[in-house]
């Protein structure tokens, strides 16, 4: 509707115009200051401008009116024209809020070590990548989601010693003495049950294949990484192994060093990368004394293995915990020659749970983590997808799991959810045919009724500008809001049996799609019925 809009104004003002939505709704549905833009190049007041331009939309059917006031010119819709948008949308439910754009983003995510089961702290940068990702998809860009899979250093070291020390504690029956790190977990069990049948029991105690128990066991953890992403309903178009990497750095360090001579060089029998030069804290080492690359080099060799293959622009997200290796990322996309303006990295703060009011507590089988699979059984997965993209991505969340249990307005998925329900439940209960709801004309509501439709198909704009700030939490905060004057409407507004029925209950059908498509764009069920288990209390 705004962009519609937007082309319009554009056609007959002959440039681009900002839309806004004025504080007070009486003012009208849009307005824009484009009067004081123009007032330094015609040498007038914004105000003589707003006058003038107004009276140039008195032939447009789209518009009501057009008023100049304190220099901006305020739109009112016309009837017929929230009437039109509202049919085809309800006619073409499918391409509501949809757009053409030609984009090609490839977007990585998640890309936690494949060790054990993801956490917690995963699932947050899960959700808001994958709501990322359903956005985009809806407003037509290409766009490829991948998983980044360190299966590369230390910690696949670290995975077969754990399974090792499991094993021998609990199934051969051995006093083991652990380390201060290793991993911890029932699922250790599965891997150790499956190494004895792929291996025999010897391997537990033969540290020489410990790399190899490791190797083995990271394929049955990636199975784990999966499945947890399937239960909250996210999945992955490509999957790159960082351990296929290597072979090409020889290639990839002699490209940067075409770009740049001085991008690396040798010092203490190591080879560094000059990132200080490109705004990095200091230089990093790529290649230790013993000829092992670091991680920072097998994120080098992946970057430039993303650049080669072609998109317009990259999109990472990584825990908050990595805000001091985007400079260095940067650099080495510089080096390779390529511009790092087209790499954007997206930070996802902490999570804090509480349950109770009392901090979550970790179940034995989990190990030292909060498992993502832990509170997925508890809340279920669409009210852990809600909890993780309705607040900015960057600033910490802390969430109280009981609260989205219960089955009442404080509970904001179950009062969207149930705004949906409610509509459905309605219309159930009217004995006109569907064919005779949609046939109604939507015009000559009440201006209460008029607002709600006005909100509710705002989807679209919400939409793309939840995309375009990467502020996601602004499509839950939107249907929160219009799940609330739904269920205000419903208590001011008796529908059944009115001799308008027919054009209220097409009203509330623009309504649920927008509550079904946004709640969809969050991967999350908009339900048709719902029992209460409590007083509603909205």
């Amino acid at each position: 509707m705004k962009q519609r809009i937007s082309t319009l104004l554009q056609d007959i003002l002959g440039r681009e115009v900002v839309l806004e939505k004025p504080r007070d709704r009486s003012f009208g549905h849009f307005a824009t200051p484009i009067a004081f833009s123009l007032a330094k190049e015609l040498r007038k007041s914004p105000m003589i401008i707003a006058d003038e331009l107004a009276s140039s939309f008195s032939e447009n059917e789209e518009f009501s009116s057009v008023e100049a006031l304190k220099g901006y010119l305020n739109f009112k819709l016309s009837e017929n024209f929230l009437n039109q948008y509202a049919t085809w949308a309800l006619d073409n439910p499918s391409s509501f809020a949809r757009q053409d754009k030609k984009q090609k983003i490839l977007l990585e995510y998640v890309s936690a070590n494949p060790t054990g089961p993801l956490h917690i702290g995963h699932s947050r940068g899960a959700v808001y990548g994958n709501t990322l990702y359903r956005l985009a998809k809806h407003l037509g860009y290409d766009i490829t989601a991948e998983y980044y899979v360190n299966d590369a250093g230390n910690q696949i070291d670290l995975l077969g010693l754990s399974i090792q020390l499991y094993a021998r504690e609990n199934i051969l029956g051995e006093d083991i003495e652990y380390p201060e790190s290793y991993y911890r977990g029932d699922y250790l069990e599965a891997l150790a049950q499956g190494a004895i049948v792929k291996f025999g029991k010897e391997i537990f105690s033969d540290k020489s294949r410990q790399k190899e128990l490791a190797l083995w066991a990271k394929d049955g953890v990636m199975d784990l990484v999966k499945k947890d992403l399937d239960d909250a309903n996210i999945t992955f178009d490509t999957f790159v192994y960082e351990s296929s990497l290597y072979s090409d750095w020889d290639r990839v360090m002699a490209k940067m060093a075409t770009t740049d001579s001085n991008a690396i060089y040798e010092k203490e029998g190591k080879l560094w990368i000059a990132s200080q030069t490109k705004g990095d804290d200091n230089d990093r080492v790529v290649v230790r004394e013993d000829g092992r690359p670091t991680y920072l080099a097998g994120d080098i060799v992946y970057h430039n293995q993303k650049f080669e293959r072609g998109y317009d622009h990259y999109i990472n997200i990584w825990g908050a915990d990595h805000h001091g290796y985007i400079p260095r990322v940067n650099a080495a996309v510089e080096y390779l020659g390529y511009d790092s303006n087209k790499l954007e990295i997206l930070l996802a703060q902490m999570v804090s749970l509480l349950k109770d009011g009392e901090p979550y507590k970790m179940s034995k089988r989990s190990g030292n983590v909060i498992l993502m699979s832990d509170i997925v059984e508890e809340i279920g997965s669409d009210a852990l997808r809600f909890i993780f993209a309705s607040k900015k991505s960057d600033t910490p969340l802390e969430f109280d799991i009981e609260q989205l249990k219960k089955q009442d307005s404080s509970n904001p998925i179950f009062y969207i959810q149930y705004a949906h329900a409610r509509i459905k439940t309605i219309i159930s209960k009217s004995s006109l045919s569907s064919k005779g709801i949609m046939s109604a004309s939507l015009k000559g509501l009440d201006e209460n009724a008029n607002i709600l439709l006005f909100d509710a198909l705002l989807l679209p704009e919400v939409v793309e500008d939840a995309f375009t700030s990467r502020q996601v939490q602004k499509l839950p905060d939107y249907l929160q809001s219009l799940a609330a004057s739904l269920h205000k409407f419903y208590y001011d507004v008796r529908i059944i049996g009115r001799e308008d029925e027919a054009k209220l209950l097409k009203l509330l059908m623009v309504v649920a799609l927008s509550l079904k498509t946004g709640l969809g764009l969050l991967g999350i069920e908009a339900k048709d019925f719902m029992s209460r288990e409590v007083n509603e209390t909205d």
